[in-house]
């Protein structure tokens, strides 16, 4: 399934060149050394050699890798989305990944998920890389299920959920900052590779979703898996498809056209056939909190996850790292716990009291940052704004085009009718609206969230 985004004729271009030790970069091309700027973690690593070195698998990893470096080290123009992107990469097997199999389906993802054009090419090493030394693991079997694990709700939830089913066994891949519980000693415990040594100039990322589906890919190929669980649920993965953000090109990390695309890569490189599931597709994060609540409140996993996007850097209060409260990740995962009547404890968020008045007012005393016209405002704004168009979604005829569009796409991955998409699709915005509706009714008459929104306080309430 090859599926090419469309993009302008005059983009700003951006030329990198990964480099082995001692190798110099070609004229006019960002060298990115290996060692330097891409470091293959040493002490990651030999959790990705269960079995026999396979050096698809570290060029994979580099792949990933240099692709990050790209993205972060060019920023997208002001008036346009796209970026015109050059990537030149030395692997053991330039043969192999340098085929029309392999180079179009990794142009099809890529391009689908950033929105730019990639030109991506491939040169034979001129040293193999030293294979790291074998460890035992409790490897999982093939009849294992492959997820990705964030410090996020929704891979606590859907973890508690598929352990608590008699099914087959789950293996974490590691995407967060902390170490698997099973620690250092457990297959796919981090993420095995660092961009280190740069500026990073652009700061949207969306080459993270590659590099989290290779991640996921890569492990299902070394143990034999077939199923790879994406935790996300549906306001997650549709929403930001479904509603982009000013010029902001749609976010497919989390999607299911994104991930068809990542199972045909896979296949072409590994000669593996993998399938990514979405369980949660059809569920908002609150239905899905409710379903594994009982599991999360006893170990206390919701107190200990992590929701925000913002640098801790900046959301700090007395050194203390805290979650900014705000952002759309926040208030999205603010808005499903109220719909199972969590409460947090005290000093989760700056941003404590969305019941405030004014935007200035609700975040803690303490915290310096907290003007109505920075960052953190616009981040807020965004965010709101975002759940409340989400939430209109099932009652304007405006966006009737985009849901159809959406249904039509969802039909080819999921291989259902349209007819069933569109019920499903239908029914979980309803679910959203509804908590949407009743979060701000909680906040109050005076809340600055609520008096953002479109319905306004007097549309809430009524």
């Amino acid at each position: 399934m090859t599926l090419r985004v469309r993009t302008s004729k005059s983009l700003p271009v951006h030329r990198v060149h990964v480099l082995e030790p001692a190798v110099s970069a070609a004229s006019d091309w960002t060298p990115c050394r290996i060692d330097e700027n891409l470091i293959i973690d040493a002490t990651s690593i030999h959790s990705y050699c269960i079995a026999s070195w396979d050096p698809r698998v570290y060029d994979a990893i580099l792949l990933a890798a240099a692709i990050e470096f790209s993205d972060r080290t060019k920023r997208r123009p002001s008036q346009l989305w796209g970026r015109e992107l050059h990537l030149r990469v030395p692997v053991h097997d330039p043969e192999l990944w340098g085929s029309e199999r392999v180079s179009n389906r990794l142009h099809s993802a890529l391009e689908l998920l950033t929105g730019d054009r990639w030109r991506i090419s491939f040169e034979g090493r001129k040293n193999e890389f030293d294979q790291p030394p074998q460890f035992s693991f409790p490897v999982p079997d093939s009849s294992a299920i492959v997820m990705p694990f964030s410090d996020g709700l929704d891979s606590l939830a859907v973890s508690k959920l598929l352990e608590g089913n008699d099914g087959a066994p789950l293996c974490r891949v590691r995407l967060g900052l902390k170490q698997n519980a099973g620690g250092s000693e457990s297959p796919f415990a981090r993420v095995p590779f660092r961009v280190t040594g740069i500026r990073t100039v652009e700061t949207s990322n969306r080459s993270r979703g590659f590099k989290f589906m290779m991640l996921c890919g890569v492990a299902a190929r070394l143990i034999g898996a077939e199923k790879i669980v994406v935790p996300e649920s549906g306001q997650g993965a549709l929403g930001p498809v479904l509603l982009s953000v000013g010029q902001a090109y749609e976010d497919y990390r989390c999607h299911p056209r994104f991930t068809v695309l990542m199972a045909e890569l896979v296949s072409a490189v590994f000669g593996h056939q993998v399938q990514y599931q979405f369980p949660r597709l059809w569920h908002t994060k609150g239905q899905t909190l409710a379903e594994a609540a009982d599991s999360l409140r006893c170990n206390g996993s919701i107190a200990d996850s992590h929701s925000c996007w913002q640098d801790s850097r900046y959301v700090s209060v007395f050194q203390r790292r805290r979650q900014c409260g705000i952002c759309a990740a926040c208030m999205l995962r603010r808005l499903s716990l109220h719909t199972t009547r969590f409460k947090e404890r005290a000093g989760t968020y700056v941003w404590d009291d969305l019941t405030a008045a004014r935007f200035q007012d609700g975040a803690v005393r303490e915290f310096k940052h907290k003007d109505p016209s920075g960052a953190l405002w616009e981040h807020a704004i965004a965010g709101t704004l975002h759940l409340d168009h989400l939430a209109n979604l099932s009652t304007s005829e405006i966006y009737q085009p985009a849901i159809d569009r959406e249904c039509f796409y969802l039909s080819l991955c999921l291989g259902l009718p349209e007819h069933e998409i569109q019920t499903r699709l239908e029914k979980l915005l309803k679910q959203h609206r509804m908590e949407w509706l009743s979060f701000l009714k909680s906040l109050g008459p005076r809340s600055f969230v609520a008096n953002w929104t479109n319905q306004g306080w007097h549309d809430v309430v009524e």
